[in-house]
């Protein structure tokens, strides 16, 4: 997806675009729809644009949200999410942030082919990069270790090779430095199953129950196109789920709240259980090195990856590609790319991962067995216990707070706005005369549990 969204940001003005993807052509299933393909291992997970990487990805694809929605992509309020943290339930009302969920293998289709029809861009599908070399001021991108005839020329070249990213080994085999790297892993596994429901089978777009560190178990249910639902089972450490049948189902009963027992239990369900286990964030920090190349770049999760429960990959790689297109098109105004160009770039898309690796690492951090906890600030310590401060208010019906935590998720703003006049001013007054009621568990799980208690 980020080889994609940057080749659409490379395209015009004349540009030709080469993508180099590993895999073979996509295929169709029987029913038409678009199959996984093996590169993306959770390509049969939920996936879910957040709202800032929708919006980026409209600047890339004009009309990509609509196409989504026109093909089966459910579009929904977050407000509307039936959402539980160690704290409590949030509000189930009101107005946030629209979303499109849908599977991967669909949005994979409907992006791939946006950029295939872009003018410049070519496909070569069974194309695996084998290392790169340096002649002569430009790239040679070996594809397959073939021989000369089997190579590609570049003036500049983007890795968008995911977690799996050989460009260190390459970089130290042409006498360059290899990049920092950070790692925080949680050691988190998942496991997802897709349920076909009846129409208006549940009265919420989704179900969300994150784990709490305490009983580090949690999972989540979003709804697809055409009636269907991903189930998915989360869990650190020895609590991961199992990808048989039987323990997944036990899995999801032994959750402190029967929402998605009780879903699955009214939905028939569609294939096997699948797994995923490559959850550790782990970031690259190009922006660092002084000797990189010139006409390089690093996107996506070659760049950093982050633990996927968090759903900001691809969010993060929209940005990335904004900012790679706004820099090509000031280099056509100015007739050249300045020399430097890529480093500032570079420094540009750490600045776009900060936010979102300081939300997925702090989080993950809370999960650690204490011989691997990695020591952090105190700074960093009391940011981390204000937005726990603010979750509670917001599980408690505190509006402002819930916004402003909703805006830093989706990426729409600065944590600093979390310490606005006015939200500290409620968080004093939350704490002279108390929270009020906690937020009770949504209607719409109440009625399916009902639905489920009335069929049994």
């Amino acid at each position: 997806m980020a080889g994609l969204l940057a080749a659409a940001a490379c395209a015009g003005s004349g540009r030709s675009v080469l993508v180099l993807d590993r895999d073979e052509a996509p295929g169709v299933g029987q029913d038409g729809e678009p199959l996984p393909r093996n590169g993306v291992p959770q390509a049969r997970h939920p996936h879910v644009f957040l709202y800032r990487g929708l919006l980026e990805a409209e600047k890339l694809l004009p009309g990509l949200r609509e196409e989504l929605v026109r093909r089966g992509g459910v579009p929904f309020d977050t407000s509307r999410v039936a959402w539980h943290g160690d704290l409590g339930w949030m509000p189930a009302e009101g107005r946030a942030f629209e979303v499109v969920s849908a599977t991967r293998p669909l949005l994979d289709d409907v992006v791939r082919a946006r950029v295939e029809a872009l003018p410049g861009v070519e496909v070569r599908w069974g194309a695996r990069v084998d290392g790169l070399d340096r002649r002569r001021g430009a790239w040679c991108v070996r594809v397959n270790g073939a021989a000369e005839g089997n190579e590609a020329e570049a003036d500049l070249v983007i890795d968008a090779s995911g977690r799996a990213s050989r460009l260190p080994l390459w970089l130290r085999r042409l006498g360059f430095a290899e990049p920092a790297v950070e790692e925080i892993d949680a050691r988190v596994g998942y496991a997802t199953r897709m349920y076909h429901g009846p129409p208006h089978v549940l009265d919420a777009p989704a179900v969300v129950l994150l784990a709490p560190p305490d009983d580090p178990v949690g999972g989540a249910a979003f709804g697809i196109e055409n009636d269907r639902w991903l189930v998915t089972a989360v869990g650190f450490g020895d609590r991961r789920p199992p990808r048989d049948v039987e323990g997944f189902e036990t899995f999801l009963r032994t959750l402190p709240d029967p929402a998605l027992t009780d879903l699955t239990t009214r939905c028939r369900p569609i294939g096997d259980v699948v797994i995923h286990r490559q959850t550790a964030n782990r970031r690259h920090h190009y922006e660092r090195l002084a000797d990189l190349p010139e006409g390089l770049l690093v996107v996506g999760d070659a760049l950093c990856t982050f633990n996927p429960i968090y759903g900001q990959g691809i969010t993060v790689a929209a940005c990335e590609a904004v900012l790679l297109r706004d820099a090509l098109d000031a280099a056509v105004a100015r007739g050249r790319l300045p020399r430097g160009s890529c480093a500032v770039l570079l420094r540009r898309f750490a600045s776009v991962v900060d936010l979102p690796w300081s939300l997925a690492t702090g989080e993950d951090r809370r999960f650690l067995p204490p011989a691997a906890a990695v020591r952090t600030g105190v700074v960093e310590r009391m940011v981390g216990a204000w937005v726990r401060h603010l979750s509670l208010m917001a599980t408690h019906g505190d509006d402002r707070a819930r916004m402003q935590l909703s805006r830093m998720y989706h990426l729409v703003a600065s944590p600093a706005a979390l310490f606005s006049p006015a939200l500290v001013a409620s968080a004093l007054r939350a704490a002279v005369v108390g929270y009020g009621l906690a937020e009770p568990r949504p209607a719409s799980l109440e009625a399916l549990h009902a639905a489920v208690s009335a069929a049994s």
